[in-house]
């Protein structure tokens, strides 16, 4: 049976999402965050040496990196291919490309947009918060917003082109960008401006698959159109 180590409010949610998609039973094993670095456990370095989520175990194949996971879990258990076009189709390479900018291009600036927001509140010296945060601020300006819109309105125009990321059919590519649209809400200003990408939102919200993953991963702070 597949097992999901499972870390609340991260982007493993996507993996319990693309199974219940999939109508899969599997096991599921939930780990805590640190209230104060918001790190994983370190149990979950007994599953990977790495100790971070989302990882699955099938038998006798345990496998991390959230993007890894879903093509697996696709190439495995999704005889009918209703997750991933067809090969040698245009949709079958948008369906690639979506799958690896999720992680490769679209979540590092919001992962420095979450760094750098978090220094100038971090313990420090009087002194030193104002430097802390000219940096900080700086680094926002110059480098990670203007980042952080071009990919907005990049994946704005993308889906104003078709229904999903891949085409008009609902894919595992968007499980993939799911967090990252979510993230971009949460941290990146996106609104109401975009309303192809805030349309998405509530689309992917309101599937039943979705739903049935929030309520077997617990509360995600991310689900939120």
């Amino acid at each position: 049976m597949i097992t999901v180590h499972h870390l609340n409010n991260s982007r493993s949610q996507r993996v319990l999402w693309l199974l219940e998609e999939l109508g899969l039973t599997y096991e599921l094993r939930k780990y805590e965050r640190d209230p104060k670095t918001m790190l994983a456990p370190p149990e979950l370095r007994k599953i990977h040496p790495l100790g971070k989520s989302p990882v699955i175990t099938d038998g006798d194949v345990t496998l991390a990196e959230s993007g890894a996971i879903l093509e697996y879990l696709v190439d495995r258990y999704d005889t009918e291919g209703r997750l991933r076009p067809a090969a040698g189709t245009p949709e079958r390479l948008r369906w690639q490309y979506w799958m690896h900018f999720a992680e490769g291009t679209a979540m590092p600036p919001l992962l420095l947009k979450l760094i750098f927001d978090r220094i100038p509140t971090q313990p420090m010296p009087f002194f030193a918060r104002p430097i802390a945060r000219g940096i900080s601020e700086k680094v926002l300006a110059t480098l990670v917003r203007p980042n952080l819109e071009r990919q907005l309105d990049y994946m704005e125009g993308e889906l104003a082109k078709s229904t999903w990321f891949a085409g008009e059919q609902f894919s595992a590519a968007d499980v993939q960008m799911s967090f990252v649209v979510e993230a971009s809400k949460q941290r990146a200003g996106l609104d109401e401006r975009r309303p192809k990408l805030m349309d998405y939102l509530k689309r992917i919200h309101s599937r039943p698959a979705y739903a049935r993953a929030i309520v077997r991963g617990g509360p995600y702070s991310f689900a939120n159109d």
